[in-house]
């Protein structure tokens, strides 16, 4: 045995090293995929060629993964989950259409959009300083130039008379509005917000693919991105100097007020197409962002050649609209009449300068592709130089020339529409000839023999692929840079620091330079490093002071009050037509079952007709019971045109989706989930194979659908905020529930049953007796089947069977269902939060509310002796009050929905 030497501590064997950790920068070398030849890569900035070996990682990605270290490079596959979860939590999405269920009234082809969680990459793609340096100048000169081309067209016409552009293509776009022709916006700025795509070519050069300039969109995505992406490499962003977005945003604001004539003063609201355009996820996100009002066209009204927001305050002056409805939509009363997205008469205000509209209206026909081989001669026109960002080859087929000497070589480009689709014009999506069959080519270019106008011809180009972190791997992936050039309100133009990337969804060999979110592209955050300092400037919400919330504002829309208004109601009127629904097919079918008597039959029928459960066409019930009955289930479904359980839940989804700004996450997912889950329920139950529908199972949906509903109504009771909107949203409540409840129980009493006066039940007193017997007939309501159906109607069956156990007479019932302050189903109940509720909404004009109040029925002073004896008094009354509710209702919407009632209250000018 050998000697011990002293620094041996212990006769095992010295433990080994621990494994060094592996090195990031071979690792990401190791897991990159080899990009395609002839394509510019991003990862190795070089562009690959065929028969040698992909180069190493360029210089900007070695440092994005040695800032992260090995643990960064391990948690990659983590990281990308993590950006999924943020995105979900988020609520960030893009609204794909066709995709969705109908809306009430409409068939399957009209469908809502399904809205689709935002595809987030990973990693971000990254810009050097002084390739950005170029973009910028590039960009803010085609920025310069397309503001000059506006001008012109809408001014001068220099441009055309000079024949610098075609006439047939500039005057026959659908999107030149000849209505703005010699309007000259405040601070004769045309354009205030432009996007360009971008792509990296491989000459190693970024090359214009497209432009945006009538509603640019993506502004609220890129912040999404960068405040995702930020977080998963917090060391790469400090380490790399990426410049910040904040500042930029914060300057566009201000130049959009510094045109307005209002000055710093000025309102700026952001024009929505509404919940269901494609972007609208961003479009609330950037108007929150930027502390701006998001306002839909029936938000706004134009009154003396002014916009004002409708508020429920009253008319607010608004002097800035950022739009992202398309120009041709701004104006029914100008432009397309059927158009709900704009507002009547907003040209005029623009015209007289009253407010300003970024992008001025008629600035579409300038994305027009086939104006892309005039540019250069018209920047030399306009600007006297040359342009410095290259674009993609096109030739517009219009010129017969370019069209008939590139006819030979179709398959080589890729076809594109000159126009966009207009009732004079028509568009596709992109056509790659290469990929055509012979036949298919040649029937194209027949195509274009018969309109050539309306196609143009690009070259194809082979786009940069942008590493893309899947499976372990870095997979390239043809990508398009998306640049937003922001007007500074003097004339001149910045350019955000980073970006929108668009990325391809899958590995193709093929892809071009037109990647599309709504086919299916990946988005990625665009990081442009400074050499320089990195601004510290943030938009985020700071913590809010004392002083800040002294004199607080918060404006509620006409809109969304409105929505709010009809969210009570038809959650109540989903609500009723369920429990109805339930308590009419149950009585049905017991009659059928001669366990109730046939009396009841012209009750039901009148109750399911009044209330939408049936239509007009369906057979009688006391003629045909089981007809009757198959009427009763069919209708349920919301596509079979009658406006029972199915509608009114779908009615309710819709107004749901409209206030998805104002709707916690879980309040849309229970409303959501209540329609989907009914309708699929129901459908399996309807559909399952058999002789006859299981009423049984057909009841058990209902009642799951009733239990939903009620925590629907929970959670609107509990958990929102108790402002003028939720006041609107009760007070719609209790509107429905006063006409509903008023109405079934007028009809109820109003039916009656022949029978002899011994049938009826004599209370002790006797005297009492003859107030249940109206001669040889009486009331539905106070047999035993009547008193059952009201009673379970109202939800109170329970209620008075602790108070009056199984006592069948009129006086208790009426106090219950009518007179009683304390049971939320009683007439009195409702009547009472109703007036209160329009009391407080109404406090502004107190006037106004007091002669309305006065209407507004009483149902605690209506004398019970009166109501209980015989005669017309109890259903008078109650249809009296049906109609006040109704009539309460038209007065709100004239009042604080269209603003076309009372005094004209304007609270900003």
């Amino acid at each position: 045995m050998p000697e011990l030497t002293p620094s041996q501590w212990s006769l095992l064997p010295d433990e080994p090293e621990a494994p060094q950790a592996p090195d990031p920068l071979v690792q990401a070398a190791s897991a990159a995929l080899r990009s395609r030849d002839g394509h510019f890569y991003e990862l190795t900035g070089q562009v690959n060629h065929p028969g040698e070996p992909q180069a190493g990682l360029a210089e900007r990605w070695k440092r994005f993964f040695a800032a992260g270290g090995a643990a960064g490079w391990q948690e990659l596959s983590a990281k990308a989950l993590r950006v999924q979860r943020r995105v979900l939590e988020d609520g960030a999405s893009y609204n794909v259409h066709s995709d969705g269920p109908p809306l009430p009234g409409l068939d399957g082809h009209e469908g809502l959009p399904l809205a689709r969680h935002w595809p987030l990459e990973l990693l971000p793609m990254l810009i050097e300083p002084d390739e950005w340096r170029g973009i910028e100048a590039g960009i803010a000169q085609r920025a310069r130039l397309l503001d000059a081309v506006m001008a012109d067209i809408y001014g001068e016409r220099r441009l055309l008379q000079q024949g610098l552009l075609p006439a047939s293509l500039v005057l026959a776009h659908p999107q030149y509005l000849r209505a703005m022709h010699g309007a000259t916006p405040p601070g004769g700025v045309h354009l205030q917000v432009l996007a360009f795509d971008l792509t990296r070519c491989s000459d190693g050069h970024w090359w214009v693919v497209g432009q945006r300039t009538q509603a640019a969109s993506g502004l609220g995505y890129v912040l999404e991105n960068r405040l995702i992406i930020a977080q998963q490499f917090p060391e790469a962003f400090r380490q790399m100097a990426v410049q910040r977005l904040a500042a930029s945003y914060r300057d566009f604001i201000q130049a959009l007020t510094r045109l307005s004539p209002a000055g710093e003063r000025s309102r700026v609201a952001l024009l929505t197409p509404g919940p269901r355009n494609e972007t609208y996820f961003e479009q609330a996100f950037l108007a929150r962002y930027l502390g701006i009002t998001l306002v839909e066209g029936a938000d706004l009204t134009v009154r003396a050649d002014k916009v004002y927001l409708k508020t429920l305050a009253g008319l607010e002056r608004v002097h800035v609209l950022l739009r992202r409805v398309d120009d041709t939509w701004l104006d029914p009363l100008e432009l397309r009449p059927d158009s709900i997205l704009g507002v009547p008469g907003l040209l005029q205000a623009a015209r007289a300068g009253e407010v300003v509209i970024a992008n001025a209206p008629g600035a579409g026909w300038l994305e027009s592709p086939g104006l892309t081989a005039f540019w250069p001669a018209v920047a030399e026109s306009l600007l006297g130089e040359p342009l410095k960002l290259p674009a993609i080859q096109s030739w517009w087929c219009g010129e017969e020339s370019a069209w008939q000497a590139l006819r030979p070589r179709l398959a080589e480009f890729i076809v594109v529409p000159t126009f966009s689709a207009s009732s004079t014009t028509s568009s596709f999506s992109p056509i790659v000839a290469a990929e055509l069959s012979e036949e298919a080519l040649l029937e194209l270019a027949d195509r274009i023999d018969a309109d050539p106008t309306a196609y143009t011809l690009q070259a194809r180009v082979k786009p940069t692929k942008q590493p893309v972190w899947t499976r372990g791997a870095l997979e390239p992936r043809v990508a398009v840079l998306r640049v937003f050039a922001m007007t500074d309100g003097r004339g001149g133009w910045k350019v955000l620091p980073g970006g929108l990337t668009r990325v391809a969804p899958r590995r193709d060999p093929l892809a071009d330079a037109w990647l599309s979110i709504q086919r299916g592209s990946l988005s990625a955050d665009t990081w442009v490093m400074t050499d320089g300092e990195v601004d510290p400037t943030t938009l985020l919400s700071q913590p809010l002071q004392p002083a800040d919330l002294r004199d607080v504002h918060w404006t509620v829309t006409s809109r969304a009050a409105e929505n709010l208004f009809w969210l009570g109601r038809y959650t109540e009127r989903a609500e009723n037509s369920a429990r109805l629904a339930r308590h009419v097919i149950e009585a049905s079918v017991m009659v059928q079952r001669g366990a109730m008597p046939p009396a009841m039959l012209p009750l039901l029928d009148a109750l399911a007709r009044h209330h939408g459960l049936v239509d007009r066409r369906a057979p009688p019930a006391d003629d045909d019971p089981r007809g009757f009955e198959r009427a009763l289930l069919a209708a349920l479904l919301p596509g079979s045109g009658v406006n029972s359980v199915g509608w009114n839940l779908r009615a309710l989804q819709a107004c749901a989706q409209a206030l998805r700004e104002r709707l916690s996450p879980e309040a849309w997912r229970l409303i959501h989930e209540t329609t989907a889950q009914f309708e699929q329920h129901l459908r399996a139950v309807l559909d399952r194979p058999g002789p006859g529908v299981p009423v049984t199972d057909v009841l058990n949906v209902l009642a799951r659908a009733d239990t939903h509903l009620a925590a629907i109504t929970g959670a609107q009771t509990d958990r929102m905020t108790r402002d003028d909107g939720w006041r609107l949203l009760s007070i719609g409540r209790q509107i429905e529930r006063l006409s509903f409840h008023a109405d079934v129980l007028a009809e109820t009493f109003a039916h009656e049953s022949a029978g002899p006066p011994q049938d009826s039940v004599t209370p002790s007193g006797g005297g009492q007796g003859e107030a249940l017997t109206w001669g040889h007939t009486k009331s539905l309501a106070l047999t035993e089947d009547g008193f059952a159906l009201l009673l379970g109607v109202f939800d109170s069956t329970i209620t008075y069977r602790a108070q009056f156990q199984a006592r069948r007479e009129a006086p208790p019932l009426l106090h219950l269902l009518v007179h009683d302050t304390e049971n939320p189903r009683s007439l009195a109940w409702v009547a009472r939060t109703l007036r209160d509720r329009f009391a407080k909404l109404a406090r502004h004009d107190p006037a106004w509310a007091t002669d309305i109040a006065a209407d507004l029925p009483v149902p605690e002073a209506w004398p019970l002796a009166e109501l209980a004896a015989p005669g017309p008094a109890l259903v008078e009354h109650l249809q009296r009050a049906a109609a006040q509710a109704g009539e309460l209702s038209s007065l709100i919407s004239q009042r604080y929905f269209a603003h076309v009632l009372g005094a004209e209250q304007r609270v900003w000018q």
